[in-house]
């Protein structure tokens, strides 16, 4: 019923500047038109779109909020961080990264967070 729906994931952010200075200046997204009435921005990507909402408390989420599946995920990782994209580093049983990336499975991962704190992801199928 609803799996021919383009998708769009909201993300609420206190500062929204700053929100877009990210996802625009380091991720490489660009607005699609300019801002909404309720003042929220929306980007597409690949069929879905990303919104990013005003909220004056946000709402960071634990878990990861988005992940972008991509090909040659260290070639990405390598242009994020020219952008300035900061990834994170576990140790942990059952999640230990090496530069950056852990294999989980049939994929490889790896994690960064946007200014909000938001945890958002890199994947990449291992066997491609």
């Amino acid at each position: 019923m609803l799996s021919q729906a383009t998708i769009t994931t909201m993300l609420p952010v206190k500062d929204m500047e700053r929100a877009r200075s990210f996802y625009e200046g380091k991720l490489g997204f660009r607005p699609d038109g300019g801002a909404r009435v309720d003042g929220r921005y929306e980007y597409r990507c690949d069929g879905a779109r990303i919104a990013l909402i005003p909220r004056e408390g946000g709402t960071r989420a634990e878990h990861t909020a988005l992940s972008f599946e991509v090909r040659d995920i260290a070639s990405r990782i390598r242009e994020l961080e020219s952008a300035g994209v900061v990834f994170e580093e576990y140790d942990l049983p059952g999640l230990k990264t090496v530069q950056h990336v852990c294999v989980l499975g049939s994929e490889k991962a790896a994690w960064f967070r946007d200014p909000e704190g938001n945890f958002l992801c890199l994947h990449e199928q291992a066997d491609a």
